[in-house]
């Protein structure tokens, strides 16, 4: 397509005709001439909103770029409303494939029951590959925010379903004939899989009904980077189980085959979360379909303590995730 904002009718008919989800908050929604979306909400509740792209894929960008984004949302406690969609794209890219990313933008937004409200389409040098930057919005209770730094001494931390569910995914589709030299073609189409469990909206949705002081969805530095960073948000210790930590023996040996560590690698899908009783909200969740496990407990001082069997490690500030280090 050439260089530009997208023309009139590619905007209609590949962007706009693509998104059919409504919500009534919103008052001024994605239209041709709108610079701006329009929300209603109640006095007593509070705007909560987060942006995120994605650069590390172009394969399914639309679900991710959604997903990624309203669990950020989910994660503050708020109930996701609606998103905003900024699309840079290359020359190279065609129409259908424009159409495409935003069928699985609107497809994403059905299944959490938020809306498209707006953003932005261009074809621009300035970029290699598709780059989608979503603006989610939500709202929540005055009193009932979750913040990251919420976490206190003696609190346990649950992890919910596996750690590494994105990285994995996507280094399954990215290296898929890489992949298919050791593993059977089964087993790379289960790992391609995990993006289904990539939002965290329901398990969010639980715990903030028992209670939590602190979530944290894990993205990129996988799970160690997000218990570092709760940590410090919240200046306490750490003592973590290793071997409690979840993670599917498919993530295990795709990180093995790539020789990459699966506790730094991107897992959009996993919620950490910070409660006074913990294996009750595991059961809560049990009764909601989540796989979770407690995998620590948070302690006084500074020490971020990982124990495996007989040996402690220290968390170290995250690094750069391990994603990078085979696809880009």
């Amino acid at each position: 397509m050439k260089v530009g904002k997208v023309s009139e009718s590619v905007l209609k008919r590949s962007v706009l005709k693509q998104m059919h989800t409504k919500r009534p908050e919103v008052v001024i929604g994605a239209a041709v001439g709108e610079d701006c979306a329009a929300l209603r909400l109640q006095e007593d509740e509070l705007f909560v909103l987060s942006i995120d792209p994605i650069t590390g894929t172009s394969k399914d960008i639309g679900s991710l770029a959604v997903h990624v984004t309203m669990n950020d949302i989910a994660s503050a406690g708020a109930q996701p409303i609606g998103i905003m969609v900024s699309a840079l794209l290359p020359e190279s890219v065609e129409e259908p494939e424009l159409r495409e990313m935003m069928r699985q933008v609107d497809v994403a937004c059905a299944e959490i029951g938020i809306q498209a409200m707006g953003g932005h389409t261009e074809i621009t040098r300035a970029v290699n590959q598709p780059i989608l930057t979503v603006t989610g919005v939500g709202k929540v209770k005055n009193g009932k925010l979750v913040t990251t730094g919420g976490l206190r001494p003696g609190q346990e931390l649950v992890v919910t379903k596996w750690i590494g569910l994105e990285g994995t995914s996507i280094l399954a589709k990215e290296k898929e004939r890489e992949l298919l030299e050791r593993f059977a073609p089964s087993f790379i189409e289960t790992a391609q899989g995990f993006d289904r469990y990539l939002s965290v909206v329901p398990e969010a949705a639980t715990a903030v009904k028992s209670g939590v002081s602190a979530m944290h969805d894990v993205t990129e530095g996988g799970i160690f980077g997000a218990l570092w960073e709760m940590a410090e948000a919240s200046g306490v210790g750490l003592e973590i189980d290793l071997k409690k930590i979840p993670v599917r023996q498919e993530t295990v040996e795709i990180c093995n085959f790539f020789d990459i560590n699966p506790y730094g690698l991107i897992s959009s899908g996993s919620m950490l979360i910070a409660v006074d009783n913990g294996y009750g909200l595991v059961r809560e969740l049990e009764k909601d379909g989540i796989h979770s496990a407690v995998i620590g407990k948070a302690t006084d001082g500074n020490d971020r303590i990982v124990v495996n069997r007989d040996e402690c490690r220290f968390l170290e500030p995250p690094k750069t995730d391990e994603l990078y280090k085979i696809c880009i």
